[in-house]
């Protein structure tokens, strides 16, 4: 009961001022976000307010990383723009259903542990990438229509937003009782209303109106092809989510120094889309904007996102003509100081000391990210060609030491592992001409990784018996032991049983 109801165990240290405040910080800052998302999707801005609301709340009491927040995001917007123009809403409410099956059945099977493929160099792009969208996004608000505003309503939306910057970056300085973010929202939305200034206000988006989240199961038919048209959606949305959720964990976890539970979130995130589907909402994921907003006013608990979730619903229910003249400014000023905190600047003053591969796949993540906003096929080419390198890497590592003994047989020892990749430079270590009749291959500081690993070891005594000489294997782990065994119908090999094979111990989650 510790890891899901951390608000009530009364042993962590939680600071409710600042959990409270943060919480409503997130809560304006969410309003725009989840408006603008569903409107990238075709959908009624009152669908990406809903789904902030029980993605938030859900995440915040059951997920696996206290201050995390979870809404209605970009990345799910984009999977399910094509959805909603070829069949509608109802089929977006199906598909979330759908993704959050999916998603509890990854945190169920513990899948979320394989997060720790990912590198630090994808890490790097991802979030770079995320930060320069974020800031990108942002630009929109200095337009009217398709045109860039100019004049006296480009200095005053100027103006208004770099006087946000300033009590951001400077507040800090000064004090902490406050959260930055909302002293900045606070102070710009008093001078507007005060000097009746004319700027741009949430309420010109889109009206914010709207009762409690409605009960609604999707009209759709229950058949065959309707989940032939939806689980595509679904199965990208449910990646998606889990990784852009998994990876801003992480993130978190590293700011913070503590550590969250991925598999544990998997669970949460799914629960909270399959509820969402039913309420009327479009599906989410983790925020990484939101969620900083929330870390970096201070909050660790879990508190802070029940705020956040609840009082964006009492701003629909009770406070939608209050909270639509707050001006847009504000949080573009806001938002803009999240994207400058997103960025992994220690990326850019590593350049030089990186390797260069390491440097292709950050920026190759960041152009996918930024330019196709399709963060599963970003990560994914990123781990690929990181693994791909690290395989030629360690294909090159494979070496042989090599003595005759007293008793004239040839000892090859070989370091590395013996992997499809490393095949090549093993089978070339050898000289089966010139060798003597018996020789003994020695994999105490190796092992046999893969099934090229064992048609290679197959092929060089092959090799060796054509010429009527032996050919023993020495000191084989267990699991290199086991894969020859698995083969033993398939190639024939001598191995040493009175050695003191090694023993590889591995971490498992």
């Amino acid at each position: 009961m510790k890891r899901y109801f951390n608000l009530f165990d009364f042993k962590q240290k939680v600071d409710y001022k600042t959990e409270i405040l943060s919480g409503l910080t997130v809560a304006l800052a969410l309003v725009p976000e989840a408006v603008a998302f569903s409107l990238i999707a075709g959908l009624s801005p009152l669908t990406g307010l809903y789904a902030a609301f029980t993605m938030g709340l859900i995440t915040a009491i059951f997920g696996g990383r206290p201050g995390m927040i979870s809404g209605a995001t970009g990345a799910v917007a984009v999977v399910i723009v094509a959805l909603v123009q070829s069949h509608g809403v109802e089929y977006v409410f199906a598909t979330a259903i759908l993704a959050g099956v999916l998603q509890m059945l990854a945190g169920v099977f513990r899948l979320g542990k394989f997060i720790r493929l990912v590198p630090h160099p994808v890490m790097f792009g991802f979030v770079n990438g995320l930060a320069i969208i974020i800031f990108l996004s942002q630009l929109e608000q200095f337009k009217s229509g398709d045109s860039w505003l100019s004049g006296e309503s480009l200095y005053v939306m100027l103006g208004l937003v770099s006087l946000t910057i300033l009590i951001i970056w400077g507040l800090p300085k000064i004090t902490k009782v406050v959260p930055a973010s909302l002293a900045a929202i606070l102070t710009v939305f008093a001078i507007v209303v005060g000097f009746n200034i004319d700027t741009a206000t949430v309420g010109d988006i889109a009206s914010i109106e709207g009762g409690f989240p409605p009960f609604h199961i999707p009209e759709v038919p229950f058949s065959l092809e309707t989940l032939q048209i939806i689980f595509p959606y679904a199965a990208i949305m449910a990646g998606v989510g889990l990784i852009e959720s998994l990876l801003t964990l992480n993130l978190i976890d590293e700011i913070t120094e503590s550590r969250g539970w991925g598999n544990k979130e998997a669970v949460a995130q799914g629960a909270a889309n399959f509820i969402t589907g039913l309420f009327s909402g479009m599906g989410g994921c983790a925020m990484l904007g939101q969620s900083l907003i929330n870390i970096s006013s201070g909050a660790r608990a879990r508190l802070s996102g029940i705020v956040a979730s609840i009082a964006l619903l009492m701003f629909v229910m009770f406070g939608s003509s209050l909270i639509e003249q707050v001006p847009m400014a504000a949080l573009t000023g806001l938002m803009i100081m999240v994207a400058v905190g997103t960025f992994e600047w220690v990326s850019v003053r590593a350049l030089n000391k990186m390797p260069k591969h390491d440097i292709l796949v950050m920026l190759l993540v960041m152009i996918i990210t930024i330019f196709l906003h399709n963060l599963a096929l970003a990560v994914l080419i990123g781990v690929i060609i990181s693994a791909l390198v690290f395989a030629w890497e360690s294909a090159k590592r494979i070496r042989a030491r090599k003595h005759i003994d007293e008793n004239g047989v040839k000892h090859y020892e070989i370091y590395g592992p013996l992997f499809f990749g490393s095949t090549t430079v093993f089978s070339e270590k050898f000289d089966v001409l010139g060798d003597p009749d018996e020789i003994i291959i020695d994999f105490k500081e190796s092992r046999i990784s893969d099934m090229s690993a064992i048609e290679a070891v197959n092929k060089i005594t092959e090799r060796y018996a054509k010429v009527n000489k032996t050919v023993h294997l020495r000191y084989l782990s267990s699991d290199s032991r086991r894969l020859l065994d698995k083969a033993t119908k398939m190639i024939h090999v001598n191995i040493i049983e009175d050695a003191e094979d090694p023993t590889y111990k591995l971490p498992v989650d």
